[in-house]
């Protein structure tokens, strides 16, 4: 007899297999052009009008209503051909479609007076867009090529409730980020790994109010990356630049002052276009592009790893300093990245064939660590890897009725240490930190910990889209996700046990975990699309069901039991973690109060599994008595049995048109945060404490934005949003119960019984985009950003002197620039351009010393204290090029488009 959860997952099995024998996949992401063909005179319908999309065989008739619509058209701008038998030819210009959006074009046509004449029209987008049930961004490739933007994630930065990359006042990594439909989220950590870039994109759209139950695995928010497709005719474009930072604060900033084009530089191209001799069967699209930045902080090698000294004498005369190092200057934050992408679509069947997409990136990188100063090779090198492949193929069965089958395999790897060897001779005795002593940089020493892990996802979709009737549109699918985690961190010992030269540790001790797990993830959803002329609904349901594969500690107390033993522990201290099951109901409507205004309200309930990080960490359960570990370490355990972290959202909004080419928006929302993780406490051989992932904090998010849309027109185009934000919950970090503990003296802290300010809890922000010249001439563009300063807790000397997050740190503004103009060379377009990043070279204090409240000072300077024990003052350890914003920026760079 099957078992309830055995039942579940060979039906998700078996609905797996018939997917994947059905088609290939990729999850691309449409819109719809709808609208009514009428005659000019007498405004009666017209019946059987043909409206198609020129340079494709997508298109449609007019139904006994003169009602058309047109499904399943990628994000763009279109030419629409409009004909019928005596009447005159219409052609629409610039019709542009966005995702999940429904462009309406209507068309009056007139009785034909000459043979053959055409009338031509150029489609203008409505300032409000009544089909609109809650709040969604959306940034053309066109917009993004003239702005000074060089990623995606500065573009959702730039939206109206977003901080850092924190929607709405929720964790940054409850954001689902998807490139053509496909989810780029590394389920390990719940962070993106790779991003499209900007020369491929084609729309970005970002989704931060109630989104459609059709996208699920996000609380706060989703970013939805479409690229750009395969065209009929070849085109390409090639670009490239240099520059560096160009700034005065050469007192914060070591090494600054040296400007060389090499320290950033990038080169980036595109094509696109048929496959030779295929009679465009084949067609392609690739794109290309290599970055590097140098960084703006610099250690300088005055030691090397393995140099020792001696500073214990009370006599400072008489200290040691062993120093081999070149003295020079080496970035401590630099980033390299290389991304590859590559479309063919194939002329099969419907009207998009089947589109199989690979996306490829590569970047390293290193995170600044203060005390490596001095020692700048002995700290962590970062590397990801991440590899998208996909495919898509849609199955029209009718005008009305089109099915997408997809699947997609993700991988995403993360590599961290010093030397990839982990019997490298360079690493040294970690006692070669501890030379030092006060507040003085590293005069030696390695980071001997390596981490490595590896996600793989497959995902098999299919949705079905059908226009019902003119008025309903029904979309409805299913999707099955199967991860395999990799994961391994152990500890490189060079001590007198392994005679001071680098050695493993054993498997299965506390300093060397591994595991790979096999979770999976099933979700259907049901949605329907109401359009009528005075309301518009989105209605939908989605179910979500998850199985984790992992072993839950009974007792968590029991846990020393566990060190006399070596894995697999008995059955008898654990149980299987059990399955999660939610239904989440969606519900937005859109009420037109005129033809310039529209009103929206939305609800919907939302979920998510945690990071799978926190569900399988410390797998062999080993909590040493002593010992101090990194962060990513640390005396925590996992626990699979974690229940979803859930969100409920309410938003009401306003659009309201002002003039030809000005809109406002107006939009209010209020969150409610459930089941976020924390820590719960426990403690071992009653001395030693540690902590259990659990689900216990929670959070409200309460604030309202005020947007302002300019059209282009007159030579100028303007963005202006404000957003007042209160976030607040009993904590922002799901290790915050336990390392306040840690760092309160070892005192058991409870936690917070009171909703505090989140970390990023910014109250005021106000971000505007000008557009200033001519298409084809010179454009410039600027981009302001201001916000109050974030929340910090006051303290002195460890020691809290006010309440968390009570305080706040200075306020943030920024100002960038682009300047780019364009040349004709032989019917090809040529432009030159240069963008300066923080044109006004601003120092803003993104961290702060908590007993001042200011990154350029704090008490300890003017505190009788001992000298610090090593070769820096103490004004040198207390400046922190961290503290700070990156100084002004300048990249000067050409590009060339046929």
């Amino acid at each position: 007899m099957f078992s309830k959860e055995t039942a579940w997952k060979s039906l998700i099995i078996a609905w797996a297999m018939i997917s994947a024998g059905c088609s290939l996949l990729f999850a691309g992401t449409t819109g719809k052009i709808a609208g009514v063909v009428t005659d000019a005179h007498s405004h009666e319908p017209l019946i059987g009008v043909n409206v198609l999309i020129s340079g494709t065989p997508m298109g449609a008739a007019s139904d006994m209503d003169g009602n058309y619509f047109i499904l399943n058209v990628p994000p763009g701008k279109y030419q629409l051909e409009v004909s019928y038998i005596g009447y005159s030819p219409v052609i629409m210009k610039d019709v542009k479609v966005s995702i999940d959006q429904t462009t309406r074009i209507d068309f009056q046509m007139q009785e034909e007076a000459v043979q053959g004449e055409a009338v031509e029209v150029v489609a203008k987008r409505p300032i409000v867009e009544k089909d609109l049930t809650s709040t969604i961004a959306k940034v053309s490739g066109d917009q993004i090529a003239n702005l000074p933007v060089e990623d995606v994630q500065t573009i959702v930065n730039l939206q109206a409730g977003v901080v850092d990359g924190h929607f709405r006042g929720g964790r940054s990594n409850e954001v689902k980020y998807l490139i053509d439909g496909v989810s780029v989220n590394d389920a390990f950590s719940g962070d993106y790994t790779v991003q499209a870039e900007t020369n491929s994109i084609q729309e970005v759209q970002v989704l931060s109010g109630t989104f459609n139950a059709e996208y699920g695995e996000a609380l706060s928010g989703v970013v939805n990356q479409v690229t750009k497709i395969a065209g009929n005719s070849y085109s390409g474009n090639l670009s490239a630049y240099s520059g560096d930072y160009v700034t005065s604060h050469s007192g914060i900033f070591e090494n600054i002052d040296h400007v060389s084009p090499k320290d950033i530089y990038n080169f980036q191209g595109d094509l696109s276009g048929p496959v030779p001799f295929t009679k465009k069967f084949l067609k392609f699209f690739f794109s290309g592009r290599h970055y590097y930045n140098d960084g703006h902080i610099y250690g300088q090698r005055i030691f090397n790893p393995p140099d020792s000294s001696n500073f214990s004498d009370n006599n400072p005369a008489n200290w040691y300093i062993g120093a081999t190092g070149d003295s020079n200057y080496v970035p401590m934050n630099y980033e390299r990245r290389t991304t590859l992408q590559g479309k063919v679509s194939i002329g099969v069947g419907s009207a998009q064939g089947i589109v199989i997409n690979t996306l490829y990136q590569k970047k390293d990188y290193k995170d600044y660590n203060h005390l490596y100063q001095l020692n700048p090779d002995g700290d962590y090198r970062r590397f990801q890897e991440g590899l998208l492949l996909s495919a898509n193929y849609t199955q029209t069965f009718s005008a009305s009725t089109f099915m997408d089958f997809s699947a997609s395999s993700f991988v995403s790897k993360y590599n961290q240490y010093v030397y990839q060897n982990p019997l490298d001779p360079r690493y040294v005795n970690p006692e070669r930190k501890r030379d030092v002593s006060g507040n003085a940089f590293y005069t030696g020493g390695t980071e001997n910990w390596h981490f490595y892990h590896k996600t793989n996802t497959a995902t098999g979709k299919i949705d079905l889209t059908s226009q019902v009737t003119p008025v309903h549109l029904m979309k409805t699918g299913a999707e099955i996700q199967f991860h395999t985690l990799q994961y391994e961190d152990f500890q490189v010992h060079v001590d007198a046990s392994s005679g001071f030269v680098p050695a493993m540790p054993q498997p299965g001790s506390f300093d060397y975990n591994t595991y790979k797990n096999h979770p999976y993830q099933f979700a259907y959803y049901l949605q329907d699309k109401i359009e009528l002329e005075y309301l518009i609904v989105n209605l939908g349901v989605r179910f979500d069901y998850f199985q984790p594969d992992g072993q839950v500690l009974i007792n968590p107390n029991q846990i020393a039991a566990l060190d006399y033993l070596q894995p697999p522990f008995p059955d008898s201290l654990f149980s299987r973690a059990t399955s999660k099951y939610q239904f989440s109901p969606r519900l937005g409507v859109s009420y037109p109060i005129s033809s310039k205004g529209a009103v929206h309200i939305s609800y919907g309930h939302f979920f998510q599994i945690p990071p799978f990080e926190y569900l399988y960490k410390n797998p062999n359960f080993r909590i040493p008595l002593t010992g101090d570990f990194p962060e990513f370490i640390g005396n925590i355990i996992g626990n699979a049995d974690l229940e979803p972290q859930r969100t409920v959202v309410y938003e009401i909004g306003l659009q309201q048109q002002l003039g030809l080419n000005l809109g406002v928006n107006v939009t209010a929302y209020y969150k409610d945060i459930r089941n976020l993780l924390g820590t719960e406490l426990h403690i071992k051989n009653e001395f030693r404490k540690f902590a259990k992932y659990v689900n216990r904090d929670y959070g409200s998010v309460t604030g309202f934005t005020l947007s302002f849309e300019k059209r282009m027109s007159g030579g100028f185009a303007a963005n202006v949003d404000y957003t007042y934000q209160v976030a607040k919950g009993n904590a922002s970090d799901p290790n915050d119960t336990f390392n306040k503990t840690q760092g309160e003296g070892g005192q058991t802290v409870e936690p917070n019984k009171q909703l505090v300010p989140l970390d990023w809890d910014r109250r005021h922000s106000l971000n505007f985009t000008l557009t200033l010249g001519k298409p084809g001439g010179l454009i410039g563009s600027v981009i302001g950003r201001l916000g109050s300063g974030l929340p910090y807790t006051p303290s002195l000397l460890n020691q809290r002197t006010g309440l968390e997050n009570s305080d706040n740190r200075p306020a943030y503004y920024n100002v960038d620039l682009y300047l780019t103009k364009y040349f004709r060379i032989f019917k090809n377009e040529f432009s030159l351009y240069a963008k300066v990043f923080n044109v006004f070279d601003i120092k803003d204090e993104i961290n702060v010393f908590t007993d001042t409240g200011r990154a350029a000072y704090t008490l300890e300077l003017t505190r009788a204290q001992e000298a610090p024990r090593g070769v820096n003052t103490l004004q040198q350890f207390f400046t922190r090029p961290d503290y700070y914003s990156a100084p002004r920026q300048i990249i000067v760079g050409t590009s060339f488009s046929f």
